[in-house]
């Protein structure tokens, strides 16, 4: 496995990155926080436009991959105090395959380059996925409920590990 970081200036890459994007919070969010919930969300972070602005404003992407295919993106950025990971995700075929714990030593790594002395995430309350983070060594610091505009909240617990 392989992490393939994703340029500012790479726009067939931005294009890849959004299709994928899509397909896998497509396939587990639409259930988890309902299809229009769900577009909407895409639409504010997953576009190719708003990629592009995301890199541009500090945010580094990834490409996880196995050999000659993706398996998945990963994205964080730093924050005051830690490093923020603002995407952790595989393709439903993918996961359980120890992925998870490699693309979060790769963030570790990068997070103790940058002088960070923890990583932060967001998951949503009813996300299957609490229970990898937990058995990543992730433990709950608090609950937060943000507005994120047309009536659509993201309802999540804040998971924090420290390095």
């Amino acid at each position: 496995m392989c992490m393939t970081e994703l340029m500012k200036n790479d726009d067939c890459g931005i294009r890849a990155m959004s299709e994928m994007a899509t397909s896998i919070v497509r396939e587990h969010f639409d259930p988890l926080i309902g299809k229009a919930q769900n577009d909407y969300m895409l639409s504010l972070f997953q576009t190719e436009s708003s990629i592009k602005e995301q890199l541009e404003n500090g945010s580094r992407y990834f490409f996880v991959r196995d050999a000659d295919r993706n398996v998945g993106f990963l994205a964080f950025y730093p924050k005051e105090h830690g490093m923020y990971i603002s995407k952790f995700y595989l393709y439903k075929t993918e996961r359980g395959k120890g992925y998870a714990h490699k693309m979060l030593d790769y963030v570790i790594n990068e997070a103790k380059k940058a002088g960070k002395n923890c990583i932060e995430l967001n998951v949503n309350k009813r996300n299957s996925a609490c229970q990898v983070y937990e058995h990543l060594g992730f433990r709950i610091i608090r609950s937060v409920k943000n507005d994120i505009g047309h009536g659509f909240f993201m309802d999540d617990y804040v998971y924090r590990l420290d390095i």
